[in-house]
């Protein structure tokens, strides 16, 4: 076993989980800033953080994830504008993404890679339900950081399942890619066809379970809540809706429990 096996397996999962969470938390206020900034054009260095209403800047006591946002009670320090409930949303979700991807895949250098689709499909979600787009920046962030992670993990353990990695990554660009093409752009937009490829890559690296499970919910997510917002007089038939939310929403299940649902499936139509 090399010495990086024998030093993460003794970290219990709890310990993991927790430290990651903790991150989470931290990294879900950056995000906030991401969500705000990056559709805008704005730096995300400079300037610090404001009040929106009177523009006094955040003091380091009051950007304390979820914690600052209890202790004000929701409302400026300054001028008693009201906060949005989002900010502690965004963090208290992250936090528990880290979380649970911690304690689903420990220490290892795949899960460092998820960690950087969590951080960045946590902000693209954000993004495409408000602007309607997922701008490449953060989705090149996401690939780059994915790429990284996986490295690491072939020169650390080997191959493994760099095959079925590399091919999943084709099939979600095939797939999303073949969709664009035949609509002419009107079904989905190209950041949904440069988002796809690097879920494909991260869920292929798990096996084609979590692969196909993330695949096939994006879709199957996108299809209920469709026929539920034209049902409700909520959207009409060739309305443009964001495809991202249900992309990224599949690629979570397939992530966190794609590997159990696929079985469960093969077992269910006899292949198992």
């Amino acid at each position: 076993m090399d010495t990086w096996s024998t030093a993460t397996d003794a970290l219990p999962a709890a310990v993991v989980s927790s430290f990651l969470g903790v991150l989470g938390l931290l990294i879900g206020s950056f995000l906030n800033v991401v969500v705000h900034r990056v559709p805008a054009g704005l730096s995300l260095v400079s300037p610090g953080s404001a009040c929106p209403a009177c523009a006094h800047p955040v003091r380091p006591r009051d950007n304390v994830p979820v914690v600052s946002w209890l202790v004000l009670r929701g409302r400026c320090r300054d001028c008693a504008a009201p906060i949005s409930i989002r900010y502690p949303t965004v963090e208290l979700a992250t936090g528990l993404l880290f979380a649970l991807t911690g304690w689903r895949f420990g220490a290892s250098p795949f899960t460092g890679a998820a960690l950087v689709v969590v951080a960045a499909g946590v902000a693209l979600f954000l993004i495409d339900l408000e602007h309607r787009r997922l701008p490449f920046a953060v989705t090149g962030a996401a690939a780059a950081g994915t790429v990284i992670a996986l490295v690491v993990d072939v020169v650390l353990h080997g191959p493994g399942l760099l095959p079925t990695a590399l091919l999943s990554t084709g099939l979600w660009l095939v797939v999303y890619g073949g969709i664009w093409l035949l609509t002419l752009g009107r079904g989905m937009g190209l950041g949904d066809v440069a988002l796809a490829p690097v879920l494909g890559l991260a869920l292929g690296w798990l096996g084609w379970g979590p692969s196909v499970v993330g695949l096939a919910l994006g879709f199957g997510i996108g299809a209920v809540v469709g026929v539920l917002l034209i049902a409700s007089g909520r959207s009409r038939v060739g309305m443009r809706v964001p495809h991202g939310p249900f992309l990224l929403s599949g690629a979570a299940v397939g992530m966190f429990a794609g590997a159990p649902l696929w079985h469960g499936y093969l077992g269910l139509v006899g292949l198992a």
